[in-house]
């Protein structure tokens, strides 16, 4: 079983920055790919960005591009998400996602953007933007 915790989140202004964190254990993190997901409320969960088990390729939703950088410290055990210019819309609970390559076999430069496609879960932490 792999465990993810998130951290990072909190109230900032639009304009503003946050880094969130997800840290894991309970697998070698080399063999997990990695993705961001949000909720807001009322609204379904929706992808955010994702990474590759080797950290070498990555993808973004439309919306973040540009202002969203997820990358991950195989030697850490955790994946970032660097969210800069943020925006009232953003306002949303972020959750991690880990998709395991013990489970079954996969490229380690693939990448998944369903919340489908995943194993593991976080809990999700609060990001509020004010405008």
């Amino acid at each position: 079983q792999v465990q993810l915790v998130e951290s990072g989140g909190g109230l900032v202004q639009a304009g503003g920055s946050l880094r969130l964190s997800c840290a894991a254990s309970g697998r070698t993190f080399s063999t997990l790919a990695m993705g961001w997901f949000r909720q807001a409320p009322g609204k379904e969960r929706e992808f955010v960005a994702a990474i590759s088990r080797n950290g070498g390729s990555t993808n973004y939703a439309d919306s973040v591009k540009g202002r969203f950088t997820i990358s991950k410290d195989n030697s850490k055990n955790t994946v970032y998400l660097q969210m800069k210019s943020l925006k009232a819309e953003d306002t949303a609970i972020y959750s991690c996602a880990a998709r395991d390559g013990v489970l079954r076999y996969f490229s380690v430069n693939a990448y998944y953007t369903g919340s489908r496609d995943y194993d593991y879960w976080g809990q999700g932490t609060q990001v509020t933007v004010s405008s």
